[in-house]
């Protein structure tokens, strides 16, 4: 997918955001052999939107909200959304609005590192209030549109591209998709076709696709189990699947579509055996980890984050910061990933070549795509030395400061 770069006036300040940034020096050297790069404005939206990574959502009635965030951010979170819909009550929403005004109108004015904040407002009408009551300038970066459909997309697009107007920047805008006319059979594609044309006339403002999944199990009366993944209940794996053939093609019609919410964070009794192997942490002297992981049903997590790569998902939404370390984890470009990458990118007349690794047969054309995202995963989240796995990157986000290789 080509995209056009942004200007300097996307809220980002070239080298003030960086994964893993949390890390100690030592414990940086130890895992990556390319480091993450400070992420850039003038960087891509496709880009962009990989370095998203866990976007961590915080319900706008914290009366906390800024210490909140600022704390997130000091544990590596590098992009949340103020929630204003699903996470507040409706007698809490004229005071939730004005906790996330003060939050932001603090975090600008205060002490704290950069990030990627949204704001995800009930409806678009929201909008240009909460634009005009922030101070300017802002550490707002954009807003997140729930049950984005054909019908209100146009009112949502403009009501943005307004507030910048107001703010004097760039505002992202990260639609998600969630509504019925999406998930219903006899109305997906012709609602996701004229959702591609809308999305593709303001290309500009998107910066990734979201889906609502809790929302897409909600149209039959389904909440899926802790034991299984958003890929395990059909109907949804159906939506997801149609979302991703109509706007997450690797061609200039073509977004960023990120991965939906795990929901659970607690222990519980257990159906079926666990999904991650013994024997990655047994080769780390890392057991007991994995016994912790297994216990907060972050074999769950894993599992689905794996296959969001697989079914072309990129990042995920979370809301438990538990969940932040295991996405950006896996995030991080493998040492023989990269390799793949670099023999693919460098092939231009097409054929096959043996992996640098001599596992595996690199296609150059099938495979560039891939070899594209690979590099812009690199840039978010850097490259890890050969031998280091995402038990070493897990354990060492767990506890900074710590590698158990």
């Amino acid at each position: 997918m080509t995209t056009t770069a942004r200007p300097d006036d996307t809220g980002l300040e070239p080298g003030t955001i960086r994964h893993f940034e949390h890390l100690t020096h030592e414990t940086l050297e130890e895992l990556f052999v390319r480091r993450p790069e400070a992420i850039d404005p003038a960087w891509s939206a496709q880009r962009l939107a990989v370095a998203l990574g866990a976007t961590l959502y915080v319900p706008a009635t914290r009366p906390d909200l800024a210490q909140v965030i600022r704390r997130r951010r000091d544990e590596g979170v590098i992009s949340m959304v103020i929630d204003l819909e699903d996470a507040v009550a409706d007698h809490e929403e004229a005071e939730a609005i004005e906790h996330a005004v003060a939050a932001l109108n603090d975090l600008a004015a205060g002490p704290g590192r950069a990030m990627l904040l949204f704001i995800r407002p009930r409806s678009a009408d929201q909008i240009i209030p909460i634009a005009t009551a922030l101070d300017a300038p802002t550490a707002l970066t954009g807003f997140v549109i729930p049950k984005f459909g054909s019908d209100n997309a146009p009112a949502a697009l403009d009501a943005v591209i307004r507030a910048g107007e107001v703010l004097g920047k760039h505002l992202w805008v990260m639609p998600v998709l969630e509504s019925a006319s999406v998930v219903h059979r006899e109305t997906r594609d012709e609602e996701l076709a004229a959702l591609s044309s809308l999305l593709g006339a303001h290309r500009d403002q998107i910066l990734a696709v979201r889906i609502g999944a809790t929302d897409i199990c909600g149209h039959f009366g389904i909440r899926r189990d802790r034991d299984l993944t958003i890929y395990d209940v059909r109907v949804a794996a159906d939506v997801i699947a149609g979302i991703v053939n109509h706007l997450g093609r690797s061609d200039d019609t073509g977004f960023v579509v990120t991965g939906p919410v795990w929901e659970y964070f607690a222990d519980h009794e257990r159906m079926f055996q666990p999904l991650l192997r013994h024997t990655p942490f047994r080769e780390n002297d890392a057991v007991y980890f994995r016994q912790q992981l297994v216990s907060r049903d972050m074999d769950g997590l894993l599992r689905e984050i794996t296959l969001d790569r697989a079914n072309g998902l990129h990042g995920k939404t979370v809301i438990h910061p538990a969940h932040v370390a295991a996405v950006h984890a896996l995030s991080a470009v493998t040492h023989e990933e990269y390799h793949d990458a670099l023999d693919i990118l460098a092939g231009e007349s097409g054929g096959v070549r043996a992996s640098s690794y001599r596992n595996k047969m690199n296609e150059l054309k099938p495979h560039r795509n891939w070899a594209l995202r690979v590099m812009d995963r690199a840039a978010a989240f850097g490259v890890t030395r050969q031998g280091i796995s995402f038990v070493d990157l897990l354990t060492a986000l767990a506890t900074p400061g710590s590698v158990t290789s």
